[in-house]
């Protein structure tokens, strides 16, 4: 069976990931590297893990978060449907049965928000792990001078902690947003969307999603 560590291993898809990696620096865009994807790949694959999914599909998720955003190396712009096109074809090439490598390219085709679903637990999981990436080591850009809203935003996180409680369901994402830098108000002018799909990304599991910030629980 085809794993995380395949997956990693396979020249094809890191060169994606550095593709993807400058076509969005050239953009002014936050950073959705190696950093990014390594954390939406665990959170996503723990998330599952938790809630007590067998361990493939734990895998599947893992594989899925890994590979969620190499379809910005075509272009942002619908970067979750070209990206799912490429991680089956990438899969499918590498070996992986046809029923996972399908899983894989709905959770990765519906992970982002102006488009996307939760369509499957897998997906359900990308989304949660996905959405709750927002922290200061996104921001590419140092000059703060020159920050837009979501250079801001994000480099205002200075901390952000997805903890799930399987006994009572419950996700919750915490964060501290030093309000010198942003005031809390301009992260749901940003990120109301996201916030709303991680919602029912997790209705979807069957769990609650909880928002807190700065000790404050706001959803």
């Amino acid at each position: 069976m085809i794993t995380l560590d395949d997956v990693k291993k396979n020249p094809e898809v890191d060169a994606l990931i550095l593709g993807a990696q400058k076509q969005l620096n050239a953009l002014g865009y936050t950073e959705h590297g190696h950093r990014h994807i390594s954390i939406v790949s665990k959170r996503a694959g723990d998330i599952l893990e938790k809630l007590g999914y067998p361990e493939r599909t734990v895998e599947l998720a893992r594989i899925a978060g890994y590979l969620h955003d190499i379809g910005n190396c075509v272009n942002r712009v619908d970067h979750a449907h070209s990206g799912a096109i490429m991680a089956y074809n990438l899969l499918k090439e590498m070996g992986m049965p046809v029923e996972e490598r399908t899983e894989i390219m709905m959770a990765i085709g519906n992970h982002d928000e102006n488009t996307g679903s939760a369509i499957s637990d897998i997906g359900s999981a990308v989304i949660l792990a996905d959405k709750s990436d927002v922290h200061r080591d996104r921001v590419v850009n140092k000059n703060l001078s020159t920050f837009d809203i979501h250079d801001r935003v994000n480099y205002a996180v200075t901390n952000a902690d997805l903890t799930l409680d399987e006994n009572e369901r419950k996700i919750v994402l915490k964060l501290t947003i030093d309000t010198k830098i942003c005031p809390v108000l301009d992260y749901f002018e940003i990120f109301m969307d996201r916030t709303m799909m991680s919602k029912y990304a997790a209705k979807y599991l069957k769990i609650w999603f909880e928002l807190i910030i700065n000790n404050t629980k706001l959803l």
